[in-house]
């Protein structure tokens, strides 16, 4: 039975009535409602708010087919991958689902049915097994009334393989697991097992568990104990490639219909015969490998070195690594993306629609790497004889040659060693701190950020200071603590409208002005978890109350650079697709700076789209709206989270309607009108897959519109046209300027305009044309040596150039060549005399010149140098 059939007939077993799931499509890889889980690893991950009782859906009943990553975090198959016959970085998991419909008796019954009716899977009963929790007496109970099952076929194991739960606390339960026996039927004997035995058979891949039925009946307290749920549920997970394996009687997961055509096209593109022992594990890996990068690129995951990125680029490098093991030098996993989406793309549409973006990122990934990968081969040899190879070698290997951690450790084992894995955490830990410090200092300017002394004056024992930045730029207030060290004041202001730094927007600046006394406030610093407000203060503080004043047109400026940032990313993800993610931003006063992932420069059309589409929402003047919701409830209602980052449970969400949702604690202009106008300045590479765009909005836009009409302006009156005209004026003098150039090139082929007149010397029968010039194109060089050469017959030109590039050029005709005597020999050298060297073909070469003042010596020596090389031939 093909994959594809049993995929089917899952769903239509559980879409049809009595049994009516709703049929819902498989979620993306990048879980919709929790930034915190790497990837969508099981099927019940897209339900986990409605198993919480935290949301709603219009159905009790559900069936998937639900697409599935286990490659970094707590669920990672990595390593094992291509090594066994089970484990995969991407896998499908089939499931049906209860919300507080029906429990243990119809989940068995439908598990049953499908298994063993002749309608659907048709396995015969006496090859299943059955395991429960040693405690579900229940579900024991059920398997023998409803299956028939013997008792001798049902094991009660420990929490250890038959208890789920969803984390410390909430949903949890026993669950049921439905194994085959694949051994021989000669070798079953009458199908009873001890519970060692049969652990023991699972163990060797003898016994393969093909279904788990999840029981969730109670609620985990924080102090251990268990309460019944009050609408128990169920969730149900069958791996696809397991129940293929069984059902195309192969044994392993690689040899069933959904591996067998990508390992064929590898092997057509490597060209070496698949083994299905050891040897063939790289060819696994490349099968694996290939669906999930597939899959992921396709679910807008893009490889980077934090988070999903960088798992993602784990798996990359692992699949290059191992198509290296197989000779290949060139990408490899790049076509067999395609065979991906072939086999695929039916059931996954986004595969087929993505197939481009999914090849081109793979390739340039891949060709990446390759540039590195023998280096760092070259080391890893060279470290083998090392037991343990140390955590700065592992970082380096890391870092310099962009091995990951467990690409390295991987190489290790081969060869018995271990990796101080502390010690490259530690390495690394130094790094980031390091990258960090110089950020931090970066965008202090020296100053803000600094670590400083002195003790801190508490003026108010129980003052608690409020931000009011948001509502309010100036504020009546009083210090509430101080500390002066040296000229340098900080204050902690008890009512404090100042922003600090955070989240790539810039600290704001301003006064704070007293009885007596005026701080001219450079930047803010956060305090153990306060913010200060610090600048140059000459005289001994004597606090008083006060009138602190942000610089308001300062502020504004960063607000509106601030909301354009979230408009940019709304458009770059409208444009150029789901996989552009936020990699880092500046939000200043005369800028923007936004960083990205994406794979390669944006076209100039395109640019102009998304600058034109953030254009179009400024000019709506829609309202920006802020609200403080709920962690759960803001990412279930779409806000963008940025995985990795630490957000409390109640977050603050800035609404962009019908444009961009984000959680953000930044300052944002009221309106998008406010932003007035939005320009891109710059776009470059800031990383390996990492885009930067640099922006300006409002009166910086305008007087940066100004300045560049103005510059076209003098350009247009440069060369006597208009500017509208000046497009078509330049393109007219660089096609007079071609013409030219192709002029004096076919001069100086012929030979007009040079001379030979210089030292024209008769060695035998040879002549030798020895001359100057301060030419420095070497085309021209090359032409006017080829030019030589057509003219002449028997003859050597040595040409001297002057000046800055000062080099030797030496032609040799063809007839001479023929004899032996090389050009290279002969300007190898002539430059030898000057400490320089060269080389070249035999009828043209060039050297560099060692000492530039012994030119003329070389110049005295090239006859008596060119008759020792030609009476040698």
């Amino acid at each position: 039975m093909k994959s594809a059939d049993i995929r089917r007939k899952f769903i239509d077993y559980f879409r049809a009535p009595p049994r009516s799931h709703q049929e819902v499509p498989s979620s993306s890889l990048v879980p919709a409602d929790d930034p915190t889980l790497l990837f969508t690893n099981a099927g019940m991950v897209q339900f986990k708010r409605v198993f919480q009782g935290l949301e709603r859906r219009d159905y009790a009943r559900a069936v998937t087919c639900q697409k599935c990553v286990r490659a970094g975090g707590k669920h990672n198959d990595l390593e094992q991958v291509g090594h066994t016959a089970r484990h995969h970085t991407f896998f499908e998991m089939l499931g049906n689902f209860s919300f507080g419909d029906y429990f243990k008796k119809e989940a068995i019954e439908y598990a049953w049915e499908w298994v063993t009716s002749s309608q659907w899977l048709g396995i015969d009963p006496d090859r299943l097994y059955v395991t429960v929790h040693h405690s579900d007496d229940e579900a024991r109970k059920l398997w023998r009334q409803i299956t028939g099952i013997s008792e001798a076929r049902i094991f009660g194991l420990g929490d250890k393989d038959n208890f789920w739960q969803m984390a410390d606390t909430g949903p949890a339960g026993p669950n049921t697991e439905l194994n085959v026996d694949l051994r021989p039927k000669n070798e079953r004997g009458k199908g009873e097992l001890t519970t060692d035995e049969f652990v023991r058979l699972n163990e060797e891949g003898k016994q393969l568990e093909i279904w788990n039925l999840v029981f969730m009946q109670y609620d985990l307290q924080p102090d251990g104990s268990r309460k019944n749920l009050p609408k128990p549920s169920v969730d149900t997970g069958a791996g696809l490639e397991r129940i293929a394996s069984v059902m195309q009687n192969v044994p392993s997961n690689f040899d069933t219909d959904l591996f067998q055509p990508i390992i064929a096209q590898a092997v057509e593109i490597v060209g070496r015969p698949y083994d299905r022992g050891p040897s063939g594990a790289p060819y696994r890996v490349l099968a694996d490998h290939a669906r999930a990068v597939a899959f992921l690129l396709a679910d807008g995951v893009y490889p980077s070195n934090e988070g999903r990125g960088y798992v993602l680029r784990r798996i990359l490098r692992r699949a290059v690594r191992h198509a290296w093991l197989l000779g290949r030098r060139e990408p490899t996993l790049a076509p067999l993306t395609r065979s991906v989406t072939g086999a695929m793309g039916d059931v996954y549409p986004e595969l087929g629609s993505k197939e481009q973006h999914i090849e081109r990122v793979t390739r340039a990934e891949e060709e990446r790497f390759l540039e590195t990968i023998e280096g760092g081969l070259t080391r890893m040899e060279e470290l083998r004889h090392q037991p343990v190879i140390s955590g700065d070698d592992a970082f380096k290997l890391y870092d310099t040659y962009g091995f990951p951690l467990d690409l390295t450790q991987m190489i290790a084992a081969e060869h018995g060693h271990t990796v101080d894995v502390e010690g490259f955490e530690q390495a690394l830990g130094q790094q980031r701190r390091r990258s960090r410090a110089a950020r931090k200092a970066a965008a202090a300017g020296g100053g803000e950020g600094r670590q400083r002394g002195g003790e801190w004056v508490e003026l108010k024992k129980k003052g608690k200071q409020k931000w009011i930045g948001y509502e309010a730029t100036k504020a009546e207030t009083e210090p509430i603590a101080f500390r002066q060290t040296g000229d340098q004041l900080e204050l902690i202001l008890e009512e404090n409208p100042f922003y600090a730094e955070s989240g790539g927007q810039v600290s704001d600046t301003g006064v704070v002005q007293g009885d007596g006394w005026e701080l001219t406030v450079a930047g803010v610093e956060k305090v153990d978890g306060r913010n200060a407000v610090v600048g140059t203060f000459g005289e001994t503080f004597e606090p008083t109350p006060a009138l602190a004043q942000v610089n308001e047109a300062r502020r504004r400026n960063i607000e509106r650079n601030h909301t354009a940032t979230h408009l940019v990313h709304a458009a770059l993800r409208k444009i150029l697709g789901p996989h552009v993610r936020q990699a880092g931003s500046v939000v200043a006063p005369e800028r923007l700076r936004f960083d990205f992932s994406h794979p390669g420069p944006i076209k100039r059309d395109q640019l102009g789209v998304i600058e034109a589409e953030v254009n179009a929402h400024v000019w709506e003047n829609l309202p920006i709206e802020t609200r403080q919701m709920a962690y759960k409830d803001a990412v279930a209602a779409g806000a963008m989270a940025l995985f990795g980052e630490k957000y409390g449970d109640v977050v603050r969400v800035v609404d962009v309607p019908g444009v961009s949702l984000e959680l953000c604690g930044g300052t944002h202009v009221g309106s998008t009108g406010q932003i007035a106008l939005f320009r891109f300045t710059h776009e470059t590479g800031a990383a390996a897959g990492v885009r930067r765009i640099e922006a300006l909005t409002g009166p910086t836009a305008y007087r940066y519109a100004l300045e560049q009409q103005g510059r076209l302006s003098e350009a247009a009156g440069l060369l006597k046209t208009q500017p509208e005209h000046l497009a078509r004026r330049i393109e007219a003098m660089l096609e007079e300027n071609r013409k030219l150039e192709r002029r004096v090139q076919e001069l100086l082929k012929s030979g007009g305009g040079t001379r030979e007149t210089g030292n024209v010397e008769r060695i035998g029968d040879v002549e030798l044309y020895i001359d100057e010039s301060e030419l420095d194109d070497r085309g021209q060089i090359a032409a006017i040596m080829d030019g030589f050469r057509a003219k002449h017959k028997r003859a050597i030109s040595v040409l001297f150039i002057k000046g800055e590039r000062a080099g030797i050029h030496v032609a040799v005709t063809d007839d001479l060549v023929s004899k032996g005597i090389k050009a290279g020999d002969i300007a190898n050298a002539i430059a030898s005399t000057t400490g320089g060297k060269g080389g070249g073909r035999p009828h043209f070469a060039s050297a560099g010149v060692g000492d530039a003042t012994k030119l003329g010596e070389a110049r005295a020596r090239t006859p008596d140098i060119v008759r020792e090389l030609a009476s040698s031939r």
